[in-house]
């Protein structure tokens, strides 16, 4: 097998657990603030503290990736992608010694501190990928860690009825260290870092303004951000949406769970085809043809009559959504200078945690006003636009750019 594909290989399966491991917990955390060991009883403060506790491994998330980006690029891709896979092994592990909620809050954010395998794995395959697979390669390992969100809560609600709360944060945290080592042993990367440490040192500012300054990488950024504040942003209102189509409490729980993951499903499968096909016909064109249908889809949704129509309209939104994340890879790592694609892939991953962060806040406000149709209605609007943007920085310039080469 090719070096590249099995670097592909044990990053797919790297992603998968990372991503299992960080939505394993989801289903049980206010339950495991009930647990005997933390002890709270106070319903009010536990969902609150289970609010903050999820929310805070995003924010230092968002703060550190450039960081973390910056010496990706200095000391190479795979150093980075073992310190944070070896780092969150222990993490997790402690998590599960934890007896108050000060100690998962603070776990949570150190996570999120020294997180960036998602990013570090993303910059080593489209380093070590050859270009004409490059659509291929970024959509499978985005479908690894859409597999992982996806059975995520599902497994960690079944461990959590098999064999208790703790005992989860320990298997999680032995299976990502087992994929650590694995990458340890298997994953290679062409690095020179004598030729690295050459080159002038460059703050994280100083890299975000000259990245900041290719129009190209500022429109994937927004996309990125887009498409997690639009996922995440219906998600802690979805259960009241079904209840209300669904209109009994009988098999409630089921459902909303089904049409929360639907999209993620059909994404899942959708992610390598389309990546494939913008291999063939190029990036540009399957991300914008993925923007307008996932736009269009927002639509129907907030009109739905049943939960069989909204499981329906989120199941083929899932296939256009998975056109957009492995595009947006291989035209980020197209469009970044050479020597930053660490930085470049750290910005875009702080870009998802901020659509983390503030997509369910936002939705909640906007509910407020407009009920959860309203939700699904303004991210429709907000993707459409999006789209424009990304015809007039990347589309159009590329065609422009092939008419003057052709003449």
């Amino acid at each position: 097998m090719e070096q590249w594909k099995k670097n592909l290989a044990v990053l797919w399966f790297g992603q998968f657990l990372v991503m299992g491991g960080m939505t394993m917990i989801i289903p049980f955390m206010s339950l495991y603030l009930q647990s005997e060991r933390i002890g709270l009883t106070d319903q009010h403060e536990i969902a609150t503290w289970a609010g903050v506790i999820f929310a805070g491994n995003f924010v230092t998330a968002f703060l550190f990736q450039p960081l973390w980006g910056k010496l990706s690029d200095r000391y190479g891709r795979k150093m980075m992608l073992l310190r944070s896979g070896f780092g969150m092994a222990i993490v997790m592990i402690l998590m599960g010694f934890a007896t108050s909620p000060w100690h998962l809050l603070l776990l949570r954010m150190v996570n999120g501190t020294i997180s960036g395998f998602n990013p570090a794995a993303v910059s080593l395959i489209s380093i070590t990928t050859p270009k004409d697979r490059m659509g291929f390669a970024m959509g499978t390992l985005q479908s690894g860690g859409i597999a992982g969100t996806i059975l995520g809560p599902f497994m960690g609600g079944l461990l959590a009825d098999a064999v208790g709360y703790r005992p989860i944060f320990y298997l999680t945290g032995s299976l990502l260290f087992a994929a650590s080592m694995l990458a340890f042993i298997i994953v290679k990367e062409r690095f020179n870092r004598e030729e690295a440490a050459a080159k002038p040192a460059m703050s994280v500012v100083e890299g975000f303004r000259k990245l900041s300054a290719v129009p190209q990488l500022m429109a994937l950024f927004c996309v990125t951000f887009l498409l997690q504040f639009a996922n995440i942003g219906p998600m802690p209102l979805m259960p009241l949406y079904v209840q209300e189509l669904h209109g009994t409490t009988v098999n409630l729980a089921f459902w909303a769970g089904f049409v929360g993951s639907a999209a993620g499903l059909s994404n899942m499968f959708a992610s390598p085809l389309l990546g494939r096909l913008s291999d063939r016909i190029g990036q540009e064109r399957i991300l914008g043809l993925s923007l307008i249908g996932a736009a269009l889809l927002f639509i129907p949704q907030a009109f739905a009559g049943s939960v069989w129509q909204l499981l329906l309209f989120r199941l083929l939104q899932g296939c256009f959504m998975g056109g957009l994340i492995p595009s947006v890879n291989a035209l980020v790592r197209r469009f970044t200078p050479d020597g930053m694609e660490g930085r470049s892939f750290s910005l875009n991953s702080s870009m998802l945690a901020l659509g983390n962060m503030i997509g369910p806040i936002v939705g909640g406000l906007v509910s407020g006003w407009t009920g959860i149709r309203g939700v699904f209605l303004i991210s429709a609007g907000l993707f459409l636009l999006n789209a424009v943007w990304v015809r007039r920085t990347l589309i159009s310039k590329r065609g422009a750019r092939v008419g003057g080469e052709g003449s």
